[in-house]
């Protein structure tokens, strides 16, 4: 049996020390390659994915990482892992970013956690269970309808919203922005871009639902995701399904 917690943060530790040198350095943003969505790969991306591999791959299970794409060895079970959520942050020196992981069991999710390697918190949701940060359960905050604060991507598309909200953040790394979503610092999180991957929002998609919130696609239907590195989407996280409202009327 596979004890999901200890192996996501010991990756998440082992990811920081080799990483956390290269913190804020040109030289964490060296071109490297790219990867099966076309991205551009930078060399911190390169070296975080390359400690996920020699760690996971003794375990049998099958991999879904953002620079390396897909490695299916027949499990039924699939770990979908970005090793820096937040990567341009990292090469800028924005301390914004964290370690995403998603364990899926024939698809269905069974585990996931975003650790903050600046911040340390630990973020995890267990399907039926609930959202933690570090061992505390947490809940998506009420809606005040007048202090409403959303991270918001957009290139022009329901611009207007920014005029129906009070408070509008993009703060770089949308898995810990899910995470902050499930903790009660923000509202919303919407991405309307066509450009988020499964490696992107699995593992902040179940935090912020066991946290109570609210995640559709920019139609208003349920987010359905392959377990795929190249499968581009939209996605709208809220607290209340009065603000979901607002954003598909308005967008």
């Amino acid at each position: 049996m596979y004890e999901w917690n200890e192996i996501a943060l010991n990756l998440a530790k082992d990811i920081e020390r080799e990483v956390m040198p290269l913190f804020g350095t040109k030289k964490a943003g060296e071109f490297v390659g790219f990867s099966p969505s076309g991205d551009k790969t930078k060399l911190v991306d390169k070296i975080a994915e390359d400690v996920v591999l020699e760690y996971l791959k003794p375990l049998g299970v099958n991999i879904v990482s953002e620079e390396v794409g897909n490695i299916d060895v027949g499990s039924e079970y699939a770990v979908v892992v970005d090793p820096i959520d937040g990567s341009f942050n990292f090469i800028q020196g924005i301390p914004i970013f964290g370690f995403s992981f998603a364990v899926f069991k024939n698809k269905k999710p069974v585990y996931a956690m975003l650790y903050e390697f600046i911040t340390k918190n630990v973020y995890e949701g267990i399907p039926g269970e609930g959202a933690y940060l570090n061992g505390e359960k947490i809940w998506v905050r009420p809606l005040n309808e007048k202090s409403i604060s959303i991270s918001f991507y957009t290139r022009g598309r329901g611009a207007k919203l920014v005029e129906k909200v009070r408070r509008t953040r993009t703060l770089g790394a949308i898995a810990v922005e899910l995470a902050y979503l499930a903790r009660g610092s923000l509202d919303g999180v919407i991405d309307i871009r066509n450009y988020v991957r499964p490696t992107d929002i699995a593992a902040g998609y179940v935090i912020a639902r066991e946290a109570g919130a609210v995640i559709t696609d920019d139609r208003g239907e349920d987010v359905k995701f392959r377990l795929d590195a190249t499968e581009k989407l939209n996605i709208i996280a809220v607290n209340d399904k009065k603000l979901l409202e607002l954003i598909l009327e308005t967008i």
